[in-house]
C-alpha cells in the first residue's frame, strides 16, 4: 500500500476496531480518503476522537484526521465505496449479516480477517460470498503485523481469495508452536526446521481441499509464515510463548489482550485433518497440549519426530 493517492477519494468504512483494522482505516485515512472505523467500544471512538489514537489496541500512533469513529453500523457503510471487515473469525458471519442489508450496489467487501467460521470450516471470503454474492468480494493476506504498518514500514501483502485465506489461518497454528518452542529455549537451527515443516503442513492440507500449492511459496504464504513465526509482535507467537513459559491458555489470551485466531484454527483444522485422513503431527502435538493437557515436555520432543521425507512436500505436489 502506498501513500500517493490516485484518483478521487473513496469512502472507506472498515469494521472492527482492533489493531489490523486500525491501522488499515489509518493507511486508508492517510491517503486521503473518507473514512469510518466503526467499532462497539463507545469509550474507544471517544479515545480516538480526543486523543487522536486508539489507545487500547495502537498506543503512541497517530490517527489521521480523516479517519472518524462511528458506533452506529449503518452510518458506517450506507454510503462506502469499500468495506473492510476486520472482526475476529467468531462474530464475521453475524457482523456480515447485519452490514449487507445496508450496502450500496456497488460496494466491494475486503476480508482482513485470518480465520476459518467455527462450525462450519468456511473461509472468510465464502461467507463474504454466501451474504452478498452480488458484491465484489477479496481478502488481504501477507506479512503483515499491525504495528509496523502503523508505524509506516515497508510491507507487501496480496489481495485474492482461498488458498491465500487458508495460508493466513494456518500459519497462526504455527506460531504458536514457534512460539511455544522460542520459550522452551529450542535452538535457531530446531525453529528453522519447525517452520520448514510447518510450510510443509500447511501446505499438505490445503492442497487436500483444493488450493494451489504455489500460493505457499509466495507473500501469503512462506511471507505471513515467517513473520508470524519469528515476531513478539504476534499475538499468535506471543500466547505460545507464555504457554511455553508455564502459564495456562486463558492466562496467555489474557496476556495478549487481543484474539489469537489460530487457537481456534488448530482445534477445527484437528478436526478435519482426522477426518481426512492427513498427516499433520506438529498441529497434532500442539493440539495434544492445548486441548487434551498433554505434559508440554512429553510433547515437545516429539514436534519434530516424523517422516523426513514430509519436509519436501513440494517435490509431490506436480510443480
Amino acid at each position: 500500500m502506498t501513500h500517493a493517492n490516485e484518483g478521487s477519494p473513496q469512502t472507506i468504512a472498515v469494521l472492527g476496531g482492533g489493531s489490523f483494522g486500525t491501522a488499515i482505516a489509518n493507511i486508508a485515512a492517510t491517503n486521503g480518503h473518507r473514512v469510518r472505523l466503526w467499532m462497539r467500544s463507545e469509550k474507544q471512538a471517544e479515545d480516538i476522537r480526543t486523543q487522536g489514537e486508539n489507545s487500547r489496541y495502537l498506543p503512541g500512533y497517530a490517527l489521521s484526521a480523516n479517519l472518524t469513529p462511528v458506533l452506529d453500523l449503518n452510518e458506517a457503510v450506507s454510503d462506502a465505496d469499500c468495506v473492510f471487515v476486520a472482526v475476529p473469525s467468531k462474530a464475521f458471519r453475524s457482523v456480515v449479516e447485519q452490514a449487507v442489508p445496508l450496502l450500496q450496489p456497488h460496494t466491494a467487501l475486503v476480508s482482513l480477517t485470518k480465520g476459518i467460521e467455527p462450525g462450519s470450516f468456511r473461509l472468510m471470503s465464502q461467507i463474504l460470498h454466501d451474504l452478498a454474492p452480488a458484491h465484489d468480494i477479496g481478502c488481504i493476506s501477507g506479512p503483515n503485523l499491525a504495528k509496523e504498518i502503523a508505524d509506516h514500514q515497508i510491507s507487501a501483502t496480496v489481495i485474492a481469495s482461498y488458498g491465500v485465506e487458508l495460508a493466513g489461518a494456518l500459519k497462526n497454528i504455527y506460531a504458536i508452536i514457534t512460539g511455544l518452542a522460542s520459550a522452551l529455549g529450542m535452538a535457531e537451527n530446531t525453529r528453522a526446521a519447525i517452520i520448514t515443516r510447518s510450510l510443509a503442513e500447511m501446505s499438505r492440507f490445503a492442497v487436500r481441499l483444493g488450493a494451489n500449492p504455489m500460493t505457499f511459496l509466495g507473500l501469503a504464504g512462506v511471507g505471513d509464515l515467517i513473520v508470524t513465526c519469528s515476531s513478539k509482535l504476534s499475538r499468535n507467537y506471543r500466547v505460545g510463548y507464555y504457554i511455553g513459559e508455564g502459564d495456562s491458555l486463558k492466562q496467555a489470551i489474557k496476556r495478549v489482550g487481543e484474539t489469537a485466531e489460530g487457537i481456534n484454527t488448530l482445534r477445527m483444522v484437528h478436526e478435519k485433518a482426522s477426518e481426512m485422513g492427513i498427516y499433520m503431527p506438529l498441529a497434532s502435538g500442539l493440539y495434544a497440549i492445548i486441548y487434551e493437557d498433554k505434559p508440554i515436555a512429553a510433547v515437545a520432543g516429539q514436534l519434530m519426530a516424523g517422516d523426513l521425507a514430509q519436509d519436501v512436500e513440494f517435490m509431490g505436489a506436480g510443480i
